[in-house]
């Protein structure tokens, strides 16, 4: 029997590299791997024109896009994970010494409000260090994937002029989130931030998930199969790289919790309805998901 072809995005880290070289196939299907080289233009392409069957997505912009009505559904496998308490930086002559000082700012965010990174660390500032986030105004540098979703009012574009980098600084931007500065100007706000996320990690299990895979669900309704299949094979290409994994992060996470890849949507239901909160309480989405109406029918009894 031939192989149904899955047109697929998806990077190559040690954990998917046996889906990418062809040692893992998911069951009665096969991954036809497109490299996009920069992965969020994959998102947009996702989110825009459904250009593939199979594509890892940033999780905010999946559950965006679902609030909008996009015709794909995600599968519980969390390809990608990341602390964001380093994420938060602050120009050292602003005079911002402490999260709360970031009330009544002008603070920098690196591309959309919606990128993940950013709904993260916004929420870390207000659940962890008690910063109104309705008092700071949100600068951003470009635009969100899901078109149709509209700003609040705080929530402002930067306009022409000196890329954010250079405003932070200057100092013309006195703090900024996941933008990327070597200069001795800019520190991370929170101190020892990886410190802080380890804390956080074992006080809050707070593990941040960034992406997601979803799946085009006119191919979910064809092949009830397929979810189950492709997380099968995530699941497999996996337990080939957890026999020898390298990651020195990832290593230490396991220290604390076990598993630093958990697949599936009960061992990973804080951190997805814990974002979920964060985005209906950032005006991201109108109303809160449950989790498991985020996840493909098939897969929410799966582990892995």
């Amino acid at each position: 029997m031939t192989s149904r072809p899955l047109r697929t995005a998806l990077v190559t880290r040690g954990y998917t590299q046996a889906l990418k070289d062809g040692t893992v196939t998911p069951r009665g299907f096969a991954f036809d791997f497109e490299e996009v080289p920069t992965i969020i233009k994959a998102f947009r392409r996702m989110v825009r024109g459904v250009e593939f069957d199979v594509c890892e997505m940033a999780l905010t912009t999946y559950v965006c896009a679902r609030a909008h009505g996009k015709r794909f559904t995600a599968i519980p496998v969390f390809p990608m994970r990341a602390f964001h308490h380093g994420a938060i930086v602050r120009n050292t002559a602003s005079g911002i010494e402490k999260p709360t000082d970031l009330e009544g700012q002008r603070v920098g965010v690196n591309r959309g409000y919606t990128v993940t990174t950013g709904v993260w660390a916004r929420g870390i500032l207000q659940h962890q260090y008690g910063v109104d986030l309705s008092r700071v105004t949100w600068v951003l540098s470009g635009d969100e994937h899901v078109a149709e979703w509209q700003r609040p009012p705080n929530v402002v574009p930067m306009g022409d002029g000196l890329p954010m980098e250079e405003r932070l600084v200057s100092g013309e931007i006195p703090a900024a989130i996941n933008v990327q500065v070597e200069s001795p100007r800019v520190q991370p706000l929170i101190p020892d931030p990886l410190e802080a996320a380890f804390g956080a990690l074992r006080t809050h299990g707070l593990y941040p998930i960034n992406h997601t895979v979803v799946v085009k669900d006119e191919l979910l309704n064809a092949h009830p199969d397929l979810a189950p299949a492709l997380f099968a094979a995530f699941a497999e290409a996996k337990r080939h790289y957890m026999n020898r994994i390298d990651d020195p992060l990832l290593v230490r996470v396991r220290e604390v919790i076990g598993d630093p890849l958990p697949y599936g949507l009960e061992s990973n239901r804080h951190m997805i309805e814990t974002l979920v909160q964060y985005a209906h309480e950032q005006h991201i989405i109108p109303r809160r998901f449950a989790a498991s109406d985020l996840f493909a029918a098939g897969t929410h009894d799966l582990s892995a």
